[in-house]
């Protein structure tokens, strides 16, 4: 199978979460650990920094990519999801994996996976895995898919462990309440690693202590120590929390002594995350005149600081082009958004999206108005016929919206 057809079987196949939602997920780590037997366990010699959370665990892996491949070393990166192009979700060094490593590892290992029903995130993750050992990397920075204890990921020791903070999303899986959220993503936390927790609150903080007390693990909670702004490449308020997080882990590399990584090598980091590791997608400004800005915040955590933010820029009409997947409690969400905005509803391209025609009944009961559209890109293109120079248009709401308009 060439590329193309090689993602195809690897989307179609198998039941992908953010493709299919529930089907998805697996209930235990059986698969990934026959996987890595089966592959002669190539995780195990790899150094790895684990990073979970509801928000910003993308934005803070690139943070800690970017600072380490300053300070001079071959770094793994794995994320999902991609926005465009499959290859985005196995980097090293901001490179992405070649189309061929991809077909191979698929086709030399297509019986095995097919004949044990894996996942796609257990494919991924064992193609990620494989890849950063061929290629001898310095150190790898995996990202959760979801989740954490049950997360495919789930199988490496690290050097430390992050959670970036806890809020509601994915409730089906991960439980209801704050503290059920927490205790699924301190799964990561492993015997004698330090934690370092981006954000907490109250129910979470103590979710956290207990975890590290019983695998006697040191904690360091980022938004109490770490006090340094760094400017960065990324530009959203919600970045400042993640600088903090990814200040806190190197500072836990530094004391752990096995790499050498100055405060030069931070802030150049910080400064040059987009070209170190091809970023997209947050707080990303794609015009001017009018001003035009992509977000993949999708919860209420996210979309919060994105709606106050929105109220600090000057415009003179605020346009939003928005969509989401079917399993985001719009109750919850939509309140956030501003009523004095032009409305442009879409579905985005997956079959979770949510019918435009439903978001824009729930979006009436808050007052946020407007048409529906047949797609996304008419959505945008809509709003930007409209839109004048000294107005500012929005498009978010899913990651997978802003994926077509990139």
């Amino acid at each position: 199978m060439n590329y193309q057809e090689t993602t195809n079987w690897l989307f179609k196949q198998l039941p992908v979460f953010q493709l299919q939602g529930a089907s998805a997920y697996k209930e235990d780590l059986t698969n990934t650990l026959l996987l890595s037997e089966y592959l002669n366990h190539p995780e195990k010699d790899l150094k790895y920094i684990h990073v979970a959370g509801t928000n910003g665990k993308g934005s803070t892996s690139h943070l800690l990519a970017s600072v380490l491949q300053e300070a001079g070393y071959r770094v793994g990166l794995y994320t999902s999801p991609h926005l465009k192009d499959f290859r985005e979700r196995i980097k090293i060094n901001g490179e992405e994996i070649s189309e061929e490593f991809v077909c191979e590892f698929v086709a030399n290992n297509k019986s095995f996976f097919e004949a044990n029903e894996l996942s796609f995130f257990e494919m991924t993750v064992g193609l990620a895995f494989e890849y950063f050992a061929k290629e001898k990397t310095d150190i790898n920075i995996i990202e959760v898919g979801m989740g954490g204890r049950l997360d495919a990921t789930n199988i490496i020791t690290p050097l430390v462990s992050v959670i970036t903070n806890i809020a509601k999303d994915h409730t089906q899986f991960l439980g209801n309440t704050l503290q059920s959220i927490a205790m699924e993503k301190a799964g990561i936390i492993k015997m004698d690693i330090p934690v370092v927790i981006g954000e907490y609150t109250s129910e979470t903080r103590e979710v956290f202590v207990a975890k590290a007390k019983e695998t006697h693990s040191e904690l360091f909670f980022a938004s109490d120590l770490i006090k340094e702004n760094y400017p960065s490449a990324l530009l959203g308020d919600y970045q400042i929390s993640n600088k903090k997080t990814a200040i806190q882990t190197i500072l836990v590399l530094q004391m752990q002594g096995n790499f050498a990584i100055t405060e030069e090598n931070i802030q150049n980091g910080f400064l040059n995350v987009i070209g170190n590791t091809g970023l997209q997608g947050r707080w990303q400004q794609l015009k001017s005149d009018p001003k035009v800005i992509c977000d993949t915040a999708h919860n209420s955590h996210g979309l919060k600081i994105v709606s106050n933010q929105i109220q600090k820029e000057k415009f003179d009409e605020l346009h939003f082009v928005l969509g989401v997947v079917n399993d985001k409690d719009l109750d919850e969400i939509l309140p956030l958004f501003p009523k004095n905005a032009h409305y442009y509803f879409c579905k985005p391209n997956i079959p979770r999206g949510l019918d435009a025609e439903i978001l824009q009944q729930k979006a009436a009961n808050f007052q946020l108005n407007g048409k529906v559209y047949n797609s996304v890109s008419n959505a945008y293109q809509t709003a930007m016929n409209k839109a004048g120079k000294n107005d500012f248009v929005y498009i978010g709401g899913s990651t997978f919206v802003v994926a077509e308009v990139l």
